[in-house]
Parts: C-alpha cells; sequence; structure tokens
C-alpha cells in the first residue's frame, strides 16, 4: 500500500470547508454553495451589468486586458478562504481555488500560456510562496497549459493595494512590471486571486502588450462585486 492510499485510508481527506469527509478537498454540498459568479456581467472587467454588455467604466477608460473570467464573488466563504492562503501559509486552499478556477474557464478561450500574478522577491521571501503560482499550477494541470513563472518579474515592492482608492491604486502599481520573455503574438492568460479594481492586472496586461502580446485575458479566483442596492 502507498504513502497516499495508507493515509486515505486510516485519516480520510476532510473538506476544507465544513470537515466532513471527501475525496475532494471541497465535498460536493459545500463546492455547490460557493458564490459562484454567473449573473450577467462586463465580458471585460466582470463587473456585473444588467445585460451582459461592456460596463460604463470599460467604455470610458477601456483596460489593456481584453476579458475577465472570474470564478466566484468574493464573498463568504472566500473572504476567509484567500487570506488563510495568503497570509497564514494554508497552501491546502491553492488547489482548491485553482480547481475551481479551472472549472469556470473551460468553455473560454484557450490562451497559448498561463502568467501568476508575480510577487515582488522580497514578498516572496516573506512569505515564503507567490500564492497566485500557485493556484496557477492547478488549472495550468488541469486544463493542460503551459505555466510560464519567468517571463514577468514585479519590479517594485509597492506597498499592499488594499485601503487605496482607485486612483492611488494606478499611480501605486505604474511601472511596477517587467516582461523579459518572448512573449510576441502570443495569447496570455494571467492569474491571480482576486480582482478589485483591476489596476494591476490592467498594469501587467499593458507591460505584456507593449511586449508584443496580442491578447491578454484575466483568469481571476474571485472578483469583488459592487454593494447591493
Amino acid at each position: 500500500m502507498n504513502i497516499r492510499l495508507f493515509f486515505n485510508r486510516f485519516f480520510p481527506p476532510a473538506c476544507l470547508l465544513c470537515s466532513g469527509r471527501s475525496t475532494r478537498a471541497l465535498c460536493a454540498g459545500c463546492h455547490a454553495d460557493l458564490p459562484w459568479h454567473r449573473q450577467p456581467h462586463c465580458p471585460q472587467c466582470a463587473t456585473p451589468t444588467p445585460d451582459g454588455q461592456r460596463c460604463g467604466d470599460c467604455l470610458k477608460h477601456p483596460p489593456a486586458f481584453d476579458r475577465t473570467h472570474a470564478a466566484l464573488a468574493y464573498a463568504f466563504p472566500l473572504d476567509r478562504m484567500i487570506p488563510r492562503l495568503k497570509y497564514h501559509s494554508q497552501l491546502a486552499i491553492a488547489p482548491a481555488l485553482g480547481a475551481c478556477l479551472a472549472e469556470s474557464v473551460t468553455a473560454a478561450p484557450r490562451p497559448d500560456r498561463l502568467i501568476a500574478m508575480p510577487l515582488h522577491a522580497a514578498r516572496i521571501r516573506e512569505r515564503g510562496f507567490n500564492h497566485a503560482s500557485e493556484i496557477a499550477r492547478t488549472v495550468g494541470k488541469q486544463l493542460g497549459l503551459p505555466l510560464d513563472l519567468e517571463s514577468c518579474r514585479r519590479t517594485r515592492d509597492t506597498p499592499p493595494q488594499m485601503g487605496l482608492k482607485h486612483d492611488a491604486r494606478r499611480r501605486n502599481v505604474r511601472g511596477a512590471f517587467d516582461c523579459s520573455g518572448d512573449v510576441r503574438g502570443l495569447r496570455i492568460a494571467l492569474v491571480d486571486d482576486v480582482m478589485t479594481t483591476g489596476t494591476s492586472l490592467d498594469e501587467l496586461a499593458l507591460t505584456l502588450k507593449r511586449a508584443g502580446a496580442s491578447e491578454v485575458s484575466c483568469w481571476v479566483v474571485a472578483r469583488t462585486l459592487p454593494p447591493a442596492g
């Protein structure tokens, strides 16, 4: 009996959310109860729109990325799971999030490669890993897509975007990325955990477009949504 079968037999896998027995990271019930992002939304930035057409912001100020696929809304339990992954090193969460993202983009046009949102080297030394890369590994494995971890890097250790207004977020990440790889003519999908205003993804997409990428999509686990009402 190999080690995995031994542990599965005597220590059955448990759902990350309810701790019930499950052969997957999330049991069928918890998986179904996730806040899937299925309402009509802007195809470019994934913010909800009444008719599924491009939103006013994307019409007035078109981002550098061409489309966005968001698996889930950033609501409970994602607002607990993602911080546990990023700030408490609970790496078992990353494959579960990656599987949800892979499931949500099965019908999307296939890119030539995936690029995970880069972290600055100082942030990686602090955390020990890049959460976006860990999510992207599962997406690439499940969809048979190459993951490029070398072409792009974050050149400045920018302060966290949380709490900043839109214009401040844009200034914060301006010129923060570099692309040294050959991406000319390629269709790229950027993988990240959460899209809020999309300014970081927009800046990275702009960097890739300037380096010759023909198309850049955003594949994100969760999208923050405007308050209801």
